[in-house]
Formats: structure tokens, sequence, C-alpha cells
């Protein structure tokens, strides 16, 4: 079930911006160019971006919204997250969307689709009675070229990934 919160797309636009600035900074350090931002009452509360997509430390746990939801919980222990938005680079993986939503997320906001992996199709009202009454608000696209332009360059020259669904979409997007 989807509510609408009314926030302008303009105030969308500007907390993605931050999040693409977490990204550009992952992607300059030979990272997934994933970048979060949590944000409530128009306060950035924590950001973060992806780690160790590659080399000895790497693994699937370190993803950007992973990485920012520790930062938040460092930050404001025992926070009430009904009312934070989390913005994304790319739309939350399965794992990435999960752990939101039992966190009390309940409004995503991403810039590029996750062909291969994003998770925010799972039919809530399908499952079990967790995740049954949850409404959330998804909000898709924002700033989706320039979020785009990352991840081609990211394929471009690194080989996480490299062949795979994602990478074909993201490359054939951008017809190169």
């Amino acid at each position: 079930m989807t509510m609408q919160t009314g926030v302008p797309l303009q105030a969308d636009e500007q907390f993605m911006r931050l999040a693409l600035d977490e990204a550009e900074s992952a992607l300059a350090g030979g990272e997934f160019p994933v970048g979060c931002v949590l944000v409530r009452n128009g306060q950035v509360l924590a950001r973060g971006s992806r780690r160790n997509s590659e080399g000895a430390l790497a693994n699937e746990i370190d993803h950007a919204e992973v990485v920012t939801l520790h930062r938040l919980f460092a930050e404001y222990p025992g926070i009430d997250c009904r009312t934070i938005t989390a913005y994304s680079t790319m739309e939350p993986c399965l794992m990435c969307y999960a752990t939101m939503l039992l966190s009390g997320i309940r409004r995503f906001v991403w810039a590029y689709e996750d062909v291969m992996g994003g998770g925010t199709s799972l039919p809530l009202q399908n499952l079990t009675p967790l995740y049954q009454d949850m409404e959330v608000e998804l909000v898709p696209s924002v700033l989706r070229s320039e979020s785009l332009a990352l991840f081609g360059r990211f394929f471009q020259n690194y080989s996480y990934w490299q062949g795979s669904r994602l990478a074909d979409y993201t490359l054939a997007q951008l017809n190169v």
C-alpha cells in the first residue's frame, strides 16, 4: 500500500543530490556508486555509501543503506524512524528494503532502478503479518540521469557485477 506525504519534488531532488555526492565519493574510491541519505523534517540525520564491493574485504552486507542505518543508530540511539525518508542513488535491494522497513522507515526515494535486485516491488500485503499492514511511499526516478551516468562510469571501469543484467542494462541505457 502506498501513502502520499506531499513532499515537494524540489526537496526530493535536494536530498538526492546529497546521496549522489555520497555515490560520487564511493565511485572515486573504486566502490559501487550507491549513496544514501536519511532525512527527517528537512534535516539530514545520516549519510553513507557502499563499502567493500571489491577487494580483500569484499562482501554483500556493506550496502549504502545498511552503512547509513548503522550511522543513524550510532548517532541517535532509539530513534523513531517512521518519519524518516531514505534517499538512495539506486533502488534498494531486497535486503536493504526489508532492513529499512523493519527499522520503521516508510518513505523511499531512489534515482536509478535496480533491474537485477531491486526490492521495492515486494508485495508486502502477500507476506507474513509483520509486513502486511505496512504502508509505504515509493518515489522512483528522482535525478535518474545523474545516477545512471555514475553507474555507467562504474561499469566501464570496474569489474564488480561486470556482465550482469544490471551492467548490461546500464550500458545499453547509455548506448555504450
